[in-house]
């Protein structure tokens, strides 16, 4: 349920896109009407319409997310406070200028800044993350809990890149798909893949065994 709820902005971003991809005169028309006094010159052409659409839906979804948070009384992660303000501050960009390539440039960044978390955590304070973040779950030795993390990292650090190669090579409809799918099915995928691993390793040489999530109920 995290993981969708996680990826609830991007899955609105991608309709948000969609639906002002297929109706670019009704996007442009609609943008400039509601959100022109915050783009420069006060108009939105019918090209950049859906980008900069989507991009308002994101901005707004990311803040319902904390507001939601908050208003259950519940801890909003770190993470999601680096990424309300990177899409406020890159996606107010996109709007301001009709600029997508500052959308473009967010989930790099948040990805980098997630991997420099996992990294340098252990390095400046003693403390892996991914540990912190599971170690109630499951009992490891230290040096499989350091891969792991060390991994998280790497991963991080590859799809900030491939984010980039997407963007630049592709259009940017081709972006938006990737944006949702590619990034969902790879973490997904990565995810899998890293608890085969640690299974496999669990029943093998691990001194003791993972403990069963609690019951979301």
């Amino acid at each position: 349920m995290k993981l969708l709820f996680d990826f609830l902005p991007i899955a609105l971003f991608f309709a948000a896109f969609k639906y002002s991809d297929a109706n670019r005169d009704w996007a442009a028309a609609f943008a400039t009407e509601h959100f022109g006094f915050v783009v420069a010159g006060g108009a939105v052409g019918a090209s950049e319409a859906p980008v900069l659409l989507a991009t308002v839906v994101v901005i707004l979804a990311t803040l319902a997310q904390v507001a939601w948070l908050k208003l259950r009384g519940r801890a909003v992660d770190k993470m999601l406070w680096v990424s309300l303000a990177l899409v406020v501050v890159l996606g107010g960009a996109t709007v301001y200028f009709h600029n997508e390539t500052f959308i473009k440039w967010k989930p790099s960044v948040l990805y980098w800044a997630m991997g420099l978390a996992f990294w340098l955590s252990p390095l400046l304070f003693g403390k892996n993350l991914l540990r912190a973040l599971l170690g109630e779950q499951m009992q490891l030795p230290g040096k499989v809990w350091h891969r792991l993390n060390f991994a998280w990292v790497a991963f991080f650090g590859l799809m900030g890149l491939l984010n980039l190669w997407v963007a630049y090579t592709f259009s940017t409809a081709a972006w938006v798909n990737f944006k949702l799918f590619g990034s969902l099915g790879l973490t997904l995928a990565f995810t899998v893949a890293q608890g085969l691993v640690l299974a496999r390793y669990l029943k093998g040489d691990a001194p003791t065994t993972a403990q069963p999530p609690a019951d979301p109920r």
